[in-house]
């Protein structure tokens, strides 16, 4: 039914991050570097650090204005081998470093591309391939610490079981990437139809009917699509938005929580309820058969239709993913939907912590002491709101620039910090930044400082349509959520775990477009359904999980 976030292909993806800002900006506090500035540790002589990092088309890291700078204000000099922005071929290369012995005595990675998963991190570790950043981080960058010790999601992360760091994750707080399962409806019909936003399941089926059978986009044909969706992204599936109005989906691991304890949500009653709805709707001609089949050019196709608009609903975290047409991306037609309440009065929205657990920035035992030095220090200046936005923006005046007077942030009451200089047509690129690589301490309050239009129906007022409608969904998840962003599985344990979570997320989706698509009946199949995840060891599973989970809540203080 759905591929995680990092089968995007490339393209899309830095389409769907220059619309949404899930690029990421961060930055903590307005503090300047302290003890991060100054030498490498030692006088005279630059540090060398070789530094293995993906690098765009149209960058050239050995001339970059960001590699200058770190260079001069740390004694450094680099050296870079370099990959692209594919993951396929980076993940490779990296692979291939790391097993023929030369490797580098640094990696500065792009989650969304390829970094150290937590399993090799721990593997590289063990072996003294990679070393602990402990120590560097405690002496050496005060400003890692802070975010450290004010994140405790972030602590538990980058911590691995043994207590040591072996890699530093970014920290991105994309906050309308924390709710991606939303719904986006074609507010233009509404109005045409004289109807209200839809607030339980049932105003919503009302509504899907009316698109259906009243000739919303005026025709004369009958061919309104009330809601679609795609089986590419995770937040595609019109699945999970539905099934919050009955039990909580987070879409990914099914699990939830109940006062510390790991449950399992696909084999009880409030998910069969959520089935049985969406049968409905599917039963009605109201779902469109292609969103449990369809890639995501099909998707977008139905957004763009050229003829007339024919999409009234989509799922998606925001509506780029099915629009490409800029008169209706960028137009008051598709607003966000407010979780429904269902017939009991569940109403939940999908909550996910927007940042990755693996290794981005990677020491190897092949740095000197004064590459070490030097590494953690640029790290730490990255964490601070002037390397956050020259690592990710690049210079002040070319590509960046304070707030104006009168100018206000994406969030409402936030002090502005800076605003996009947007490139002039033709102009070639200033190679000025290290952009996706630099992203390490962008947390909600830095995103929120960044300048926006005030007109969300503007390309320059699109994030903060995201933001107003993400107000929509933030604080609808349960009050515990399983943290599966910041849980560390055992290695002994990963081989069997990776086969346990396929087979039974795989089980999932598959009975789930089956009950949904009436191929199996609720009333006649629910129970051999659930017995079916015995056979899958889901008991030995959700144990797994619960050993997870307690660990997390060890390794982040809570």
């Amino acid at each position: 039914m759905k591929k995680r976030v990092w089968g995007f292909t490339v393209a899309v993806f830095l389409f769907v991050m220059v619309l949404s800002g899930c690029s990421k900006s961060g930055g903590g506090d307005a503090a300047e570097s302290g003890n991060s500035t100054g030498d490498n540790g030692t006088t005279g002589k630059p540090a060398s650090i070789s530094v293995f990092a993906p690098q765009g088309s149209d960058a050239d890291l050995n001339t970059n204005w960001f590699s200058k700078q770190m260079e001069d204000k740390f004694n450094i000099k680099f050296t870079w081998q370099t990959t692209t922005y594919d993951a396929s071929s980076a993940s490779e290369k990296r692979k291939i470093s790391l097993a023929s012995g030369d490797y580098p005595d640094l990696y500065l990675l792009v989650p969304w591309v390829d970094h150290f998963s937590q399993a090799e991190l721990l593997k590289y570790g063990k072996q003294g391939v990679i070393i602990p950043l402990n120590d560097l981080i405690n002496e050496y960058a005060p400003h890692v610490v802070e975010a450290i010790n004010t994140h405790p999601y972030y602590k538990a992360m980058l911590t691995a079981p043994d207590g040591n760091i072996y890699g530093i994750p970014q920290l991105n707080e994309c906050y309308h990437c924390t709710y991606e399962a939303k719904m986006w409806l074609n507010t233009d019909w509404l109005k045409k139809l004289n109807l209200e936003m839809p607030a339980t399941t049932e105003d919503f089926k009302k509504v899907l009917e009316a698109f259906k059978t009243k000739d919303p986009n005026g025709n004369g044909k009958a061919d309104e699509v009330p809601i679609s969706g795609s089986v590419n992204w995770n937040w595609t599936s019109p699945v999970p938005f539905l099934m919050n109005a009955f039990i909580y989906d987070d879409d990914q691991t099914y699990l939830l929580m109940d006062n510390g304890k790991v449950e399992f949500a696909p084999n009880k009653e409030g998910w069969r309820q959520g089935l049985e709805y969406l049968h409905s709707l599917y039963q009605e001609g109201l779902i469109d058969p292609g969103a449990f089949t369809q890639n995501a050019d099909a998707y977008l196709a139905l957004g763009d239709n050229a003829e007339a608009p024919i999409l009234g609903a989509g799922p998606a975290m925001h509506p780029g993913i099915f629009l490409s047409d800029k008169s209706r991306l960028y137009a008051d037609v598709y607003n966000p939907v407010a979780p429904l309440k269902g017939p009991d009065g569940t109403s939940y929205a999908t909550y996910n912590y927007p940042s990755s657990p693996g290794g981005d920035f990677v020491l190897t035992n092949k740095a000197s002491k004064e590459a070490q030095i030097a590494a953690i220090k640029v790290l730490d200046y990255m964490y601070t709101t002037e390397g956050a936005t020259e690592g990710y923006l690049g210079k002040e005046g070319l590509d960046w620039r304070k707030p104006q007077e009168g100018e206000k942030a994406i969030e409402d009451g936030v002090q502005p910090l800076y605003a996009t200089i947007p490139a002039k047509d033709g102009e070639a690129p200033h190679n000025s930044a290290w952009g996706a690589m630099a992203q390490y301490y962008h947390n909600k309050a830095y995103r929120d400082g960044i300048v926006q239009d005030t007109d969300i129906y503007k390309d320059t007022g699109y994030e903060r349509r995201l933001q107003e409608a993400t107000h929509l969904y933030d604080g609808k998840e349960p009050s515990e959520v399983f943290p599966h962003w910041a849980t560390w599985v055992d290695p002994s344990e990963a081989d069997e775990v990776s086969m346990l979570r396929t087979n039974i997320q795989s089980y999932i989706q598959q009975n789930t477009s089956q009950f949904i698509m009436g191929k199996k009946d609720l009333n006649k199949d629910w129970d051999s359904y659930v017995n079916g995840f015995e056979k899958l060891n889901l008991k030995r599973y959700l144990d797994i999980m619960q050993a997870e989970y307690d660990q997390y809540k060890k390794s982040s203080g809570n």
